[in-house]
């Protein structure tokens, strides 16, 4: 299965969720910001190398703090190289050889954003309690239907007491996962390591591991 993980508007917490939803799910991560990549890096070839033709897709796929991941360069000069046509043969190759491919979508509602849901089979929408985040989402999830990418799942993220769960999964129309405001997730973020070895036995990693299930049991 080939998931992204989306949202429109940026901040929400996406690449959180990847990171956090490869772990669980065993897959790889790939991040597909081109511009300002926000999940941690590594030495050898990257997404850049991989779209400007330098390197294979497999070739890039690393393992960072025990998940499996295809990074992204930081440079700008990296990100003006990539051919963005090859995007969905790239996803395509490292889905023939892994069960789940979870891509770090960018923000916005522009070509580079939408590229991931081509290649998606299926999607997570991250948004957070806040009424213009709930806008960018209900965007986001028609976009993602017309480019084929049916909607699995919705992260309620940074939410505090009473979160409008029961509205987000009626608007939305998918299961509702919330995350809480978490120095767990802080702490973990800081190191660049997912919540399922930093803190394995947190109510954190448990919501984690529950948003895990709900894809796998809804996947395509």
């Amino acid at each position: 299965m080939i998931l992204a993980v989306t949202g429109g508007k940026g901040g929400v917490g996406k690449s959180t969720v990847s990171l956090n939803l490869g772990a669980e799910l065993g897959g790889v991560v790939v991040n597909a910001d081109l511009a300002m990549a926000d999940l941690p890096t590594c030495h050898g070839p990257d997404f850049h190398d991989v779209l400007a033709g330098r390197a294979a897709p497999l070739e890039a796929v690393s393992t960072v703090s025990g998940v499996s991941m295809l990074p992204c360069g930081r440079t700008l000069a990296g990100a003006r190289a990539c051919d963005v046509t090859g995007f969905v043969s790239a996803i395509e190759q490292v889905a023939d050889e892994y069960d789940h491919v979870i891509i770090d979508c960018p923000a916005g509602m522009l070509a580079d954003a939408g590229l991931p849901l081509v290649a998606a089979d299926s999607c997570v929408l991250v948004t957070v309690p806040r009424r213009f985040a709930l806008a960018d989402a209900v965007r986001t999830k028609v976009l993602a239907r017309e480019l084929g990418a049916g909607l699995c799942g919705v992260v309620l993220n940074r939410v505090r007491d009473d979160p409008p769960t029961e509205i987000v999964e009626r608007t939305l129309g998918a299961p509702v996962t919330t995350l809480p405001e978490s120095t767990v997730i802080a702490d973990a973020q800081r190191h660049g390591r997912p919540v399922a070895t930093a803190t394995p036995e947190s109510d954190t990693r448990e919501r984690f591991a529950e948003l895990g299930r709900v894809i796998y049991s809804r996947r395509s």
